[in-house]
C-alpha cells in the first residue's frame, strides 16, 4: 500500500492538480528501472512539442541534469538537485533570473520535475553521519525516470513522422522537377495539348513550403502532383507516339531541328565552341558583353531565382544556357514574343531573361506576367528601371524565406 502524500510548494505558489498527479506518477515508479540521462534527454527534446516544452525550458532541464554526476539514474533520494539561483544561471550560460523561475514553473507544470520546498523555500540537504543524503530540498527529478518509456515513444512517433515527411518533401522535389521539364520540353517542341493551363496548373502547386512542412501539407500536395505528372507524361507520350506514326515526322523533326538555328548558340565565343576565331560573327562578340551587363555573377542569379532551373533542359551551367530557358519560360508564363523582343531591345538579352527568371519567382504573386513585363520594359525605356535591386531582393527572400519582391 502507498501510504505518500503530496508535498505542497513554499510560499503562494498553490498545489495544483497537476503536481498531484505528477508526483502520484512519480512515487510508482520502479526502484530498479534504470535509464541513461542524456540519452531520455535527447529522447524529450525530439518530442518537444509533443510535450509542449520550450528550448529555454529545456535548456534549463538540461542544467538540472548536469548538476547529477552520474550519468545512469535510478530511483531514489539522488534524484533530488538543490542549485541555487545563481549557479543554476551560469549552467544556463547567463539566462536571467525571471526568465529562470518561470521555465521550472514551465518544467514543474508538465510533469517534468517536482519541488521538494524546505520549510523556508531555500534549496539544501541534510547528510547522515556517513555522507548519504538524509534529506534534500530542491528539484526531484524523479519523473524523467518514471515517464521514461512515454518519452521514448513520443519521440520513436516524432522520428517516424519526420522521416515520412522527409521522404513525402523528397517526392514533392522529383515531381516538380520532372513536370517543369515535361511542360518545358513539351512547349519547346509544339506538342499538341493546353498546355499553358497545365502551367498554371503547376504554378499553383509549385508555392513555397515552409521549412519544417508537416505530412499532413505534403503527402495531398505529393498525390496533386502525382496526378499531374501522369496527365503530363500522357499528353507528351501522345504526342511521341504521333511522330513516330508518321513515316516522315521523325525525319521532319530532325530537319526542323537543323533548320531552326537558335541564334543563342551564336553566343558563345568561338574560342570556347572551336579554338579558331569563327570570320563574320560580329554579333558573337557583341552578345557575351551583353550577357555580362547584368552585373552579377550566373551563380547569384540562380541562388536569387532557382526556379528557371526547373525548366533547363540539362540544366544552367552558362549564360547561354540562362537565356535558351528564359525563352521556354517566356512561352510558359503567355508572355508574347512582342512584349519579349520589347524587352530585350530596351534591357538587352540578359537583362530580359533575367527578368523572366525574376518573374518566375514570383508568378504566384503576378496575375499578367506579360503585362508586368510590359510595365518593366516601359520603366526601362524611361531610364528608371534596373535589374540590380530584383536580384537583391529575391536573393534576400531565399537565404532569409522572407518577403521579397520586384521593384525598380
Amino acid at each position: 500500500m502507498n501510504n505518500s502524500y503530496p508535498t505542497a510548494p513554499f510560499g503562494s505558489r498553490a498545489l495544483t492538480l497537476a503536481m498531484v498527479a505528477s508526483q502520484a506518477n512519480a512515487s510508482l515508479c520502479p526502484d530498479d528501472r534504470v535509464i541513461h540521462k542524456w540519452k531520455i534527454f535527447r529522447a524529450i527534446t525530439d518530442a518537444k512539442d509533443r510535450l509542449v516544452i520550450s528550448d529555454r525550458a529545456l535548456t534549463v532541464l538540461n542544467a538540472l541534469l548536469t548538476c547529477l554526476p552520474e550519468t545512469v539514474l535510478t530511483p531514489g533520494k539522488d534524484l533530488v538537485v538543490f542549485p541555487s539561483n545563481a549557479s543554476l544561471s551560469e549552467r544556463t550560460h547567463g539566462m536571467a533570473g525571471t526568465t529562470l523561475r518561470r521555465h521550472l514553473s514551465a518544467l514543474v507544470s508538465r510533469g517534468m520535475i517536482i519541488r521538494r520546498d524546505s520549510p523556508n523555500g531555500k534549496r539544501y540537504v541534510r547528510r547522515a553521519g556517513d555522507g548519504s543524503i538524509e534529506q534534500a530540498f530542491g528539484f526531484d527529478l524523479t519523473p524523467i525516470i518514471a515517464r521514461a518509456e512515454e518519452f521514448e515513444r513520443l519521440a520513436d512517433e516524432v522520428r517516424q513522422q519526420r522521416r515520412l515527411a522527409a521522404l513525402a518533401r523528397e517526392r514533392v522535389t522529383i515531381l516538380r522537377r520532372d513536370i517543369a521539364k515535361m511542360i518545358a520540353i513539351a512547349i519547346e517542341d509544339g506538342a499538341p495539348g493546353d498546355w499553358s493551363a497545365l502551367q498554371k496548373q503547376f504554378a499553383g502547386l509549385s508555392q513555397r513550403l515552409p521549412r519544417m512542412a508537416s505530412i499532413t501539407l505534403l503527402e495531398p500536395l505529393a498525390a496533386r502532383l502525382n496526378e499531374l505528372a501522369i496527365e503530363t507524361g500522357k499528353l507528351l507520350n501522345s504526342h511521341i507516339s504521333a511522330q513516330k506514326t508518321d513515316g516522315n515526322a521523325s525525319h521532319s523533326g530532325a530537319q526542323y531541328q537543323n533548320t531552326n538555328t537558335d541564334p543563342l548558340t551564336e553566343l558563345e565565343p568561338a574560342s570556347q565552341r572551336s579554338g579558331a576565331a569563327v570570320a563574320g560573327t560580329d554579333q558573337t562578340i557583341e552578345k557575351p558583353d551583353r550577357a555580362q551587363s547584368v552585373g552579377f555573377p550566373l551563380g547569384l542569379i540562380l541562388k536569387a531565382c532557382p526556379d528557371i532551373a526547373m525548366y533547363a533542359r540539362h540544366g544552367i551551367s552558362s549564360w547561354n544556357d540562362l537565356l535558351a530557358t528564359a525563352r521556354v519560360v517566356r512561352s510558359t508564363l503567355g508572355i508574347s514574343p512582342s512584349a519579349w523582343d520589347e524587352a530585350v531591345q530596351e534591357m538587352g538579352e540578359a537583362d530580359a531573361a533575367v527578368t523572366i527568371a525574376a518573374i518566375l519567382q514570383r508568378s504566384a504573386e503576378i496575375k499578367s506576367p506579360g503585362g508586368y513585363l510590359r510595365g518593366l520594359t516601359a520603366r526601362a525605356k524611361a531610364g528608371t528601371y534596373s535589374i540590380g535591386p530584383q536580384i537583391m531582393a529575391l536573393w534576400r527572400k531565399q537565404k532569409t524565406g522572407g518577403e521579397g519582391g520586384l521593384y525598380a
